[in-house]
Formats: C-alpha cells, structure tokens, sequence
C-alpha cells in the first residue's frame, strides 16, 4: 500500500466516529423495540396508577360550585346558604347517572349513608322547574341528613382533584376534619394487618422453599451435566402446567378425603382427616409448589460455579465436612440465596389466585382487596393506592438486593 493510500490522522478519526456512530445507531435500532414494549406496556401502566392513587377527580367534577362555596368554611358549623343552592345546581348540571353514580360511591366511602343521599336527590333535583328560593329549605325537605354536619365535611374534604387519603388509608391513616393526619381507630383499622399478613405468609413461602430448594440444588450442581440437566427438565415441569389446574391437584389432595389424609390415616399416623385445606396450610404448601423452581435455579446456576476442588482440599487439610461446607461452599451461595428468596418474596407477595382458592377469610393477602375494590367496589383509587403499597415493598427489596449482591451488607 502507498504512502497515499493511508488515510490521514484527522480523516482516520473522523472515518472510525462515523463508524461508531453506525454502531450505535444499530445497537439502539435494535433495543427500540424493546424499549418500546416496555414504555408502553410497564411504565406508562406503572405511572398512571401512582397518578390514580393521588387523583381525586369524583366530587372536583361533579361539584365545582360546591367546592367555591365552601372553600371557606370552618367544617365546624352549618355550611353557607350558598352551599345548598350550589350543591343543588351543580346536582342538576350532571348529565349522566354514571358521573352521579361515582360521586355517590366516593362519598359513601368517607360518610357511610352519602350514596343514598346524593343519588335521591340527584334524582329528584333533576326533576325541579326551577331552582327554589330557599335551597336549603328545600333539601331538608328532600332529605333531613343534608343538615348532618359528616356529609358536608366528607364533600369539603374531597373538593381538591389531588389527595393523599387512598395512600393515608392503604396504611390506616386518614385525615382529619381540620387537615390533619391520625391513625384510624383499631377497630376500623384493617390494611395494616392485611399487609402483615401478606408479608407474613410470602416471608413462610419463601424459607420453606429456600430449606426445601438449597439441598436439591446442591445435589443438582454435583452431578454430572446431562443427569442434571434431565433432573433440571423435572424442576421445570410445573412451568408446563397452569396455575389453576395445580391448585386444584391440590384441592384433591388436601381435601378431607383426599389422598394425603387418606395416605395418613392409613399409615396409622393420624385418626382423622388433617385441616389442609381452606387454611394457611395449604396456602404454604401450594405457593411453595408453584414458587419453588424460582428459588432452585438461582441456587443451581451459583453453585455450579464452585469448583468442587474447594470443599475437598479444606477437607484434606482436616476440616470436618460439614464445616468445610460450612466455611467455604455456604459464604459463595450467598448471591444465589439471595437473589432467589428476592424472586419468591416478590412473586409470592402478589398471588391472587392460589390464597383465594386454598385459603379461608383470614388468609387472603393484598392483592384479594386490590381484585375486591377493582371489580366489586371500583374504588379505583383505593386500588391503585394498595398496588403502590406493593410496589414500593417490591423497589425496597430490590434495593435491599443490590446492596447484598453489591458486598454493601454481610451475610456471613
């Protein structure tokens, strides 16, 4: 090659930017889609409920003139005149039963009796001539609780289009009359213990599964590589099968007739059928069916990284072999301990399903009231409250994970 045909210093720099910026051209052309998918279908779903879970839009646009009228208002005596012929014009103004439907169920959830109130006399407002002279007079004649001082507070309340009451509430607190915050009296208190337990049985998954998962998958990575890939096929099995059609498997066999407690009874080590359905134990025992692949896969891929030449050379120097397993193959699990009981607390803390089938009144776990409040109540706020509560125990966890699998936090 010629002295001439080498390009020079500063065409050779601009040649090898031009084509660094084809490759990245490339590199993004190709992760678009998926950037896309996960834009469109993750964090725009993720976004509009954190917005939902603030977004108080019923009464702010059912009942504007309401809201100026008692803008003022102490919350403490008899609302303004002006508030009864605003709240009776701005009940005639709504067009659709719908918008009166959901101002009702809005109300009712801080003043139980408001849905009644507010749909009869949406109803019979609709059918005046005319505004009255005396608005007020003629509410009271329509429906004596309108001079009930909770139903006014609850409107007043809620006139903002942005509140932090379905969060306040999704953790038993609430505000009070004059805007402060405080808890909910125990005996309406019920989120708190709902997310105990919710905690409470995905924590027992996960440490059943983690005892059950460490000594399978530690056999699974001393084996020879295609009997353990065989075996690795049976683990993954119960990804072949649907959900519901294992739960009810289970059904058959932990019902009072079933196979286990049949099994039991005659092996003579029980004299009745045991409870292991409808309970917190066949709960445990379903999620941890269902759950375990997601505990042993992380533990087999860490464990298949150690060589096997640790555990004999520190028994060879007259460690004892649990202890040699003890001190040298347990500390190197640990990323892989970690990372699956991540997966299943995770995964455990949103099942639906499998607690709604197996389990009685007391075992059912969030997301039963998130599925209760959206198909039943359509209190969509309140859900979307609840599922941020089980996002942010999801991103503090994941935080919890990166500073173990970071060297931040010692397990040993």
């Amino acid at each position: 090659m010629t002295a001439a045909a080498v390009p020079a210093g500063p065409a050779l720099a601009r040649q090898l930017r031009r084509a660094q910026r084809r490759q990245q051209w490339r590199a993004a052309a190709l992760t678009a889609p998926l950037l896309l998918f996960l834009l469109v279908f993750f964090l725009v779903p993720l976004a509009s409920l954190l917005v939902r879970a603030v977004e108080n839009p019923e009464v702010a646009d059912a009942l504007p003139a309401t809201a100026r009228a008692l803008a003022d208002w102490d919350g403490g005596t008899e609302p303004p005149a002006a508030a009864f012929a605003a709240v009776a014009a701005d009940l005639r103004a709504i067009d659709e039963t719908a918008q009166a439907g959901a101002l009702a169920r809005r109300l009712n959830n801080e003043a139980p009796g408001a849905r009644s109130l507010i749909m009869g006399t949406y109803r019979a407002v609709r059918e005046w001539t005319a505004p009255p002279a005396d608005a007020r007079q003629a509410l009271l004649d329509l429906d004596p609780r309108w001079g009930e001082l909770p139903y006014w507070q609850a409107i007043a309340k809620n006139t903002q289009r942005w509140t932090p009451d379905y969060l306040l509430a999704s953790v038993d607190l609430r505000r009070s009359v004059d805007g402060g915050i405080e808890r909910i009296p125990p005996e309406e208190a019920v989120f708190s213990q709902i997310l105990w337990r919710t905690f409470e049985i995905s924590a027992v998954v996960t440490l059943v599964a983690l005892l059950m998962a460490y000594p399978l998958a530690y056999w699974l990575s001393t084996l020879p590589e295609r009997r353990a890939n065989l075996l690795l096929i049976l683990v993954l099995l119960p990804f072949w099968t649907s959900v519901l059609v294992r739960i009810a498997a289970w059904i058959v066999l932990l019902q009072n007739n079933g196979l286990i407690n049949q099994w039991l009874q005659g092996i003579g080590l029980t004299d009745g059928p045991l409870p292991l359905l409808f309970n917190r134990t066949g709960v445990v025992i379903a999620m941890v069916h269902i759950l375990l692949p997601f505990m042993i896969l992380p533990l087999y891929s860490v464990m298949k990284t150690i060589p096997p030449n640790y555990l004999r050379a520190a028994v060879s120097l007259g460690s004892h072999p649990l202890a040699a397993f003890v001190r040298v193959v347990l500390p190197q699990t640990y990323p892989g301990v970690a990372a699956g009981c991540l997966l299943v607390f995770i995964t455990a803390i949103g099942y639906y399903v499998t607690p709604a089938l197996l389990g009685g009144a007391s075992d059912q776990m969030l997301s039963y009231y998130i599925a209760q409040y959206t198909n039943v109540e359509v209190n969509w706020g309140m859900a979307c409250a609840l599922g941020a509560v089980l996002l942010s125990a999801t991103l503090v966890l994941f935080v919890f994970y990166r500073r173990v699998s970071r060297g931040g936090l010692s397990l040993g």
